[in-house]
């Protein structure tokens, strides 16, 4: 009877230790009802009962909840009703300027790859 005693005195230290490093450990952002430090006090005044009091009341099962990812600001339809006429035209001026440019690069790339296919590389014979 006293080994069942003894064993379960370690168990309770053990548990008790756990739970208030698990207090200590968590995140802010992630105790519900009272502060940490209030957590921490409970873990230690009530051995057994606060720690099982921490993992199911005290502690959020995950964290805070994330809010959904940002949109783009061309995907934002928010932010699309905010544009002037004139700023939604300098826009299209400007996407279209780009398209023109990576055209012409794509273009000089090619030309390029036609004018190493033409010309015999150093050292070789013909």
């Amino acid at each position: 009877m006293v080994r069942f005693i003894i064993i379960g005195g370690v168990v309770a230290v053990a548990f008790t230790i756990y739970a208030l490093v698990d207090v200590l450990m968590t995140e802010r952002s992630r105790v519900r009802g009272v502060a940490k430090p209030a957590w921490a006090l409970i873990t230690v005044l009530l051995p057994v009962i606060g720690g099982v009091l921490w993992l199911t009341i005290g502690k959020a099962k995950r964290g805070p909840r994330r809010m959904a990812p940002p949109t783009a600001p061309d995907d934002d339809p928010t932010f699309l009703s905010s544009l002037s006429a004139e700023e939604i035209q300098r826009r299209a001026e400007q996407d279209e300027r780009l398209r023109r440019l990576e055209q012409e690069l794509a273009d000089l790339e090619a030309e390029d790859d036609d004018d190493d296919d033409d010309t015999p590389r150093a050292g070789t014979a013909s």
